[in-house]
């Protein structure tokens, strides 16, 4: 009888701490709202020097340092944003530096800054931006916020050639909802590894969304305001100029293959 007894208290606080979990999880705290989530993907294969690496780093941290980024963030309609910041080269090279951050004041957007400043950069080998594309949309469904936009933004200096095709990985993220910008790094002649106008490769092949648009680095001493511009207007969702930094992607006939990186890769390695 006891044991019965037992068993039957047992199921009765079983129930209990059921339903209490289940009312806890419909009481908490609704997610944190923010005008963007946007996702900083960006290239650390070994085409790119020591020196390029330094600069493309340091364009994202004044960046975050900028009064201009700043009153982008203050002007939009919820005043936040979420960013989160990863290094990529290969499908299998990927390294998340600084995990989503809600940005909401010029101090935390500088904390950001300083955060980025501490880390230490990675290189791998190889290129696949479609492996940086389809971890970002990974990025975008863990974070904790609801924005009214969701970004992924690129900067490299060599075509896909690695993973799958990069116009699948960008379908799939414009059938999500997801806008995608390019910052192709130009500054080398193409050789080996590297293509000829990458800048149209870009338009023709990764970016997407109402609006998307690349800014081509062809200049060291551009990392800095390229890199801000493209994040003013990300984050304002509307032109920041210098304006002739920008090209927009226009409805018209591809320029460039958008297999051409893994052409090339078949072509260097005999197979």
């Amino acid at each position: 009888m006891r044991r019965r007894l037992f068993g039957l208290l047992s199921l009765l606080a079983a129930g209990f701490w059921t339903q209490a979990a289940s009312n806890a999880q419909q009481t908490a705290a609704p997610m944190e709202e923010v005008d963007v989530a946007l996702v900083l993907a960006v290239d650390v294969s070994y085409s790119m020097d020591l020196d390029e690496l330094a600069l493309q780093r340091n364009g994202y941290i004044e960046a975050f340092r900028s009064k201009q980024l700043h009153d982008a963030i203050a002007k939009g309609a919820v005043g936040k944003i979420a960013v989160t910041y990863f290094e990529w080269a290969g499908g299998h090279f990927q390294h998340v530096v600084r995990p989503w951050k809600v940005i909401d004041s010029p101090q935390s957007a500088i904390a950001f800054a300083e955060e980025l400043g501490e880390a230490p950069t990675r290189r791998g080998r190889r290129t696949s931006i479609s492996g940086a594309i389809d971890l970002s949309m990974a990025l975008l469904e863990q974070a904790n916020v609801l924005p009214l936009r969701k970004v992924i933004d690129i900067s490299g200096d060599g075509a896909n050639n690695d993973g799958r095709p990069v116009t699948a990985a960008r379908d799939e993220a414009r059938a999500k909802g997801i806008s995608i910008n390019g910052l192709p790094v130009m500054l080398k002649q193409a050789s080996y590894f590297d293509i000829d106008n990458l800048d149209a490769y870009y338009e023709d092949c990764v970016i997407t969304g109402v609006g998307a648009f690349v800014i081509p680095i062809r200049e060291r001493s551009q990392f800095v305001d390229a890199t801000r511009t493209k994040l003013v207007r990300e984050i304002a969702e509307m032109p920041a100029g210098p304006e002739a930094l920008i090209q927009k992607a226009q409805a018209r006939t591809p320029r460039t293959s958008c297999l051409s990186g893994e052409q090339q890769w078949r072509e260097r390695m005999g197979n």
